[in-house]
């Protein structure tokens, strides 16, 4: 079985964070999904670590948010590699700061959910400046966008090219409603631009409902597969929000179905080699 980094392991703490946008998801909503509760799912799958990926905690919380689990990484057995912080790239104040700060708590890559904001967050001088001000530190952006904002994203990355991208969940494509075109094209445009890599994860959740399965999703991954190539994919779980398909288990037998038809190489590059070279873990 191929060994895979999940690049994209959600953790709730209710306790320590506000998450507004679960309240009306009824299997997320007021729901805690520890450390403890993702290792017992994943006890004996060929995940060799993980990153933690920020969790669209509210504005007040996305510090204490992330000074949380970094305290979490530091114990014996996290299996935690890094964490993906949010950030206010819109914001001056402060922003410089925080990223000083974050260097100190095992940060190894920021994201600012863009599917929920205004199209237009993304495109003021303050927004690129500083996410070219992240690529400039060595770090990656993580680019969550919605499958009609994939334009919006590739003007975002042309504007910061010494800013590493990596494109959560493929882009968000609209599974459910066989949304194959235009996604397809500007899939593949975004894969012209050397600065993006992308991610297989999410895909399942955004299938219709009782169709989640590896046969549903794999004109979608044959897709990026075609344009990225596996040196420019990584793997991530999207726990818990997969468990709105069928769980963090199933998902991982999906993912070792994709990869079997590909080389060694090709399948360790998506498991875990590019997450290596894009987040820097080594």
């Amino acid at each position: 079985m191929t060994g895979l980094i999940d690049t994209h392991q959600h953790l709730i703490y209710p306790d320590v964070a506000g998450y507004a946008w679960t309240d009306d998801i009824p299997p997320l909503a007021r729901r805690a999904f520890p450390l403890e509760r993702y290792r017992d799912l994943t006890a004996g799958a060929p995940v060799e670590g993980t990153l933690f990926m920020e969790t669209g905690a509210d504005d007040a919380d996305y510090r204490a948010e992330t000074r949380h689990v970094a305290a979490l990484a530091r114990q014996d057995g996290s299996g935690i590699l890094g964490l993906v912080a949010s950030c206010r790239p819109e914001e001056d104040a402060g922003f410089s700061d925080w990223l000083d700060e974050c260097a100190d708590l095992g940060v190894v890559g920021y994201r600012r959910i863009l599917h929920v904001m205004p199209d237009a967050r993304s495109a003021s001088d303050t927004f690129r400046r500083n996410v070219a001000a992240i690529g400039a530190r060595g770090l990656p952006f993580d680019l969550c966008v919605l499958a009609r904002q994939l334009p919006i994203g590739a003007d975002l990355v042309r504007a910061c090219p010494e800013t590493a991208f990596v494109l959560n969940h493929c882009g968000v494509p609209d599974i459910a409603g066989d949304g194959l075109d235009p996604w397809r094209a500007d899939i593949s445009a975004l894969a012209a631009l050397p600065n993006v890599v992308c991610k297989l994860s999410g895909l399942l959740a955004y299938c219709p409902p009782g169709a989640a399965s590896a046969d549903t999703i794999r004109p979608y991954v044959d897709h990026v597969l075609e344009v990225f190539g596996p040196a420019r994919m990584v793997w991530g779980s999207d726990w818990p929000v997969v468990d709105l398909a069928r769980g963090v288990e199933h998902w991982l037998e999906v993912t070792q179905a994709l990869l079997a038809p590909l080389s060694a190489d090709e399948a360790a590059a998506i498991g875990h080699g590019t997450a290596r070279r894009v987040y820097r873990l080594d």
